[in-house]
């Protein structure tokens, strides 16, 4: 008869242990699992992906109801364990429940500690630790603006972000000078700082809480200082506390943490822990590495095979802050016996640390480029002398040529023993291992084989990096998503295709890549037209028929079938005849409401399909031409009244704005591209959550990109400074070139800057002036065409505002098409 082991908690720490000891032992127990939350076994470290919206409930699940059934674990979920009776070996629920163990295995993880100050039992004041404080921050977003993130840690930093990406007001206090003291050193935290102050979080540092306030529900926080701020929502994220009481009072002898020995035995040999509950040699820890590493030990000590042993960790952490890179190992600050090299790039916003004693690492510090972080970690545990090699040491390992330690320029030079995983202990050799015996292609498919970068995720470019360097040339037919179910090619093989071979129609695209459609279908036509028509401005005809509906019919499309029509306003300014004209095809086609848009102009809503042609005849007639609030292409510049007329304006926003939509007007983008100017620092047309945007400063401009400000909001990058209005010009034609060029359809300047990174644009645009002007010019040579408005020809009386003649377009379809 098997024994009984029992896990008192459903976290990451427990069931990795369970996962472990499957490995080795599968039919060794008869295993029990109690958790107080109502799911499955969890990623907690992808809470702040899921609080952005980045992520789902379902996709941050390690394990679901199925793994526990697949593997004979009975999962008790919703059941909080109150008791432990040692002497008759049972765990009692909160319920009555009971249930008998041979063997115990503890781990109930930590709670956040809230600080005991008057008001922190009010409504509104909640951890960051769960599911449920996710939910109560997005319920609270929905209705309140005022937040109150208390801690500058890692977590408070990700709630900050999380919170002011559903609209919220976010301040941030902190009792340092400095933000994630315990990760960053001083200069690495103030960059930090200064980063997310460009975003719009507030900081107050410095400030100890003193009171919350609020009768039922919390209204506001002081200070010690006497300063008082206004809060809807508080979140305490100033620490973490090892959960022990359930252990103290079953007697098991607890400290900080229950106390365990190098097997996780604690003082009663029967009953184990791993996790963040538990004090080991003194040590409590909260990353995943080490919870891992107590896991595979106490597994061992499980399935009875005796030899393993958990001595403590030795740890790195490897972040992205809220989109800024970030790494740091052992003493960063040193002692009087330690010298610093220090490595600064502020134009590129990298800061590097590196400490050293007696020629070999103590502790370094990352901020904006981390891709060394593991390599540095290998030489600190390794203790190796750098002094060969310590002029090039800040450059990293790609410096080193034939001659040092791990010399080589890419990751393949990293010795196989390198940790690159140090959530899940997963080094270079692993990896390398898994993609060339399985065939694997994909990060995702290395993750489910190796689970490198499953965890934190912070170790993914790295991962991404050997497995291009492992596959190399035999990358010939890569496991890649297509485009549609016409071909196998991905988005990327057929734009490459399209230009490596000058295809110019779908035809020779059909024709070159084997389309299994020789129409295409309504997911492959729209994207193809595109990647021709970019690609080849000149040579290419755009298809009217491969557009979507909306922009065929010169309209936008409503739930009621009816359309909605929006000449352009040149930045936002009109004319008392341009008025007029709106107003006479307002009452000519009775044009059931007529408002005002988010992007200063004027949208004709509930127009039947067939009167469009007429409508925009009469609006062509009047000298307005189309919005493009349909289009795949610019859509507005939103701009405010600038130094013309505003006592605070510093430049002429409203005539910036006119320039760059005239500039732009009628061009093809793989998405919908908006832009605005502000014209000072108190940005009142919100350039900073748009694709492109403008915000003018004494000295001239601070050009912005990349932002959205949808269901997903992101606040914008800052690309570059610059001094002249042509300047400004310039960049915006080189940047849209840039995300025409290799963007793929249907994507978005947020997720395309975030897929290629920041630096990546910077190097294209601000670095490489050539290349820039290149960019400019080309795009340019478009507009020379786009700008012709071909689409302006499907608006005329005459033109057929109808589908090709295949079966995949039809009538019943355009609701479905007409959003892409």
């Amino acid at each position: 008869m098997k024994e009984r082991l029992i896990l008192i908690g459903n976290g990451m720490a427990g069931v990795r242990t369970l996962e472990e000891l499957l490995k080795i032992a599968p039919d060794t127990y008869e295993i029990t699992v109690f958790g107080a939350e109502p799911y499955g076994n969890y990623n907690r470290i992808m809470l702040s992906p899921m609080l952005t919206g980045e992520a789902t409930l379902d996709e941050i699940m390690l394990n679901t109801p199925e793994w526990y059934a697949e593997n004979n674990i009975t999962l008790h979920t919703g059941k909080t364990v109150v008791r432990i009776d040692r002497k008759n070996r049972l765990v009692i629920t909160d319920d009555g429940m009971e249930a008998s163990y041979d063997r115990l295995l503890v781990a109930t993880g930590s709670n956040p500690f809230i600080l005991p100050v008057p008001g922190h039992e009010l409504e509104g004041v909640i951890g960051f630790r769960d599911v449920k404080d996710v939910e109560t921050m997005v319920e609270t977003s929905k209705q309140y603006r005022h937040a109150v993130v208390i801690g500058g840690g890692l977590l408070g930093l990700e709630a900050a972000n999380g919170l002011q990406k559903h609209g919220m007001k976010v301040r941030v206090v902190h009792i340092r000078d400095t933000l994630m003291e315990q990760q960053l050193d001083t200069e690495a935290g103030t960059l930090l700082q200064q980063e997310l102050e460009e975003r719009g979080v507030e900081f107050i540092m410095g400030a100890s809480t003193k009171e919350i306030l609020g009768r039922k529900r919390v209204q506001g926080v002081t200070f010690e200082d006497g300063r008082e701020v206004t809060a809807d929502l508080v979140v305490m994220a100033v620490g973490i506390r090892p959960n022990i009481a359930l252990a103290e009072s079953a007697g098991i002898y607890c400290g900080r943490g229950i106390v365990v020995n190098d097997t996780m035995q604690t003082y009663d040999p029967r009953v184990y822990a791993v996790g963040e509950c538990v004090q080991h040699r003194n040590q409590c820890y909260g990353l995943v590495a080490p919870l891992f590493e107590m896991a595979k030990v106490c597994a061992n000590h499980l399935a009875q095979l005796g030899y393993g042993r958990y001595e403590g960790s030795v740890t790195s952490t490897k972040l992205k802050v809220t989109g800024v890179d970030l790494f740091s190992a052992g003493d960063f600050v040193g002692d009087d016996e330690c010298e610093q090299i220090v490595y600064r790039d502020p134009s590129k916003g990298i800061y590097k640390k590196v400490v050293l004693k007696d020629n070999r690492i103590q502790g370094a510090v990352l901020y904006g480029s981390t891709m060394d972080g593991p390599w540095y970690f290998q030489l600190m545990r390794e203790e190796a002398d750098v002094s060969a090699f310590r002029d090039t040491l800040m450059f990293g390992q790609g410096h080193l040529g034939d001659s040092g330690h791990g010399a080589g320029n890419t990751v393949m030079n990293m010795s196989d023993d390198t940790e690159v995983c140090g959530c899940n202990g997963v080094t270079k050799g692993d990896i390398v291992h898994a993609i060339t015996t399985e065939g694997l292609f994909t990060l995702d498919e290395v993750k489910a084989h190796t689970k490198a970068s499953a965890s934190c995720g912070g170790c993914s470019g790295l991962v991404e990096q050997i497995l291009a360097a492992t596959v190399g040339s035999d990358l010939s037919h890569p496991k890649v998503k297509p485009m549609c179910g016409c071909t196998d090619h991905s988005h990327d093989q057929v734009r490459a295709a399209i230009v490596d071979s000058e295809l110019t129609s779908m035809e020779a695209v059909y024709q070159k890549l084997e389309w299994r459609n020789p129409n295409g279908c309504p997911t492959c036509r729209p994207a193809l037209n595109y990647y021709l028509i970019s690609s080849w401005p000149t040579k290419a005809v755009d298809d009217p028929q491969s557009r979507f509906i909306n922009e065929r019919a010169h309209g936008n499309i409503q739930k009621d079938r009816t359309y909605t029509v929006v000449p352009r306003m040149w930045g936002g300014v009109t004319t008392p005849d341009e008025l007029r004209a709106i107003a006479d095809a307002a009452d000519k086609y009775e044009v059931p409401m007529v408002k005002v848009t988010g992007g200063q102009r004027i949208d004709l809503v509930g127009l039947k399909k067939n009167q469009l042609p007429a409508i925009w005849s009469d609006l062509n007639d009047a000298g307005m031409v189309s919005g493009h609030a349909y289009g795949k292409a610019l859509r507005t510049v939103k701009t405010c009244i600038g130094s013309q007329f505003c006592r605070f304006g510093t430049q002429d926003s409203v005539a910036m704005g006119i320039d760059l939509e005239k500039l732009s007007w009628g061009s093809w983008t793989p998405h919908k591209f908006k832009m605005a100017v502000s014209g000072c620092p108190r940005n009142c047309a919100e350039a900073t959550i748009k694709d492109f945007g403008v915000v003018a400063v004494d000295s001239g401009y601070e050009l912005h990109i990349g932002g959205n400000g949808g269901i997903k909001v992101r606040v914008t990058d800052l690309l570059a400074r610059v001094e002249t209005d042509g300047e400004v010009l310039e960049y915006a034609a080189a940047f849209m070139q840039l995300y025409r060029e290799e963007a793929r359809y249907l994507e978005r300047t947020a997720p395309w800057i975030e897929r290629v990174g920041l630096n990546y644009v910077k190097e294209r645009l601000v670095d490489d002036v050539e290349n820039r002007k290149a960019l400019s010019a080309r795009f340019l040579i478009s507009q020379e065409i786009s700008q012709k408005d071909p689409w302006a020809e499907h608006t005329k009386p005459e033109h057929r505002l109808e589908f090709v003649p295949m079966k995949t377009f039809n009538e019943d379809e355009e609701k479905v098409v007409a959003n892409g």
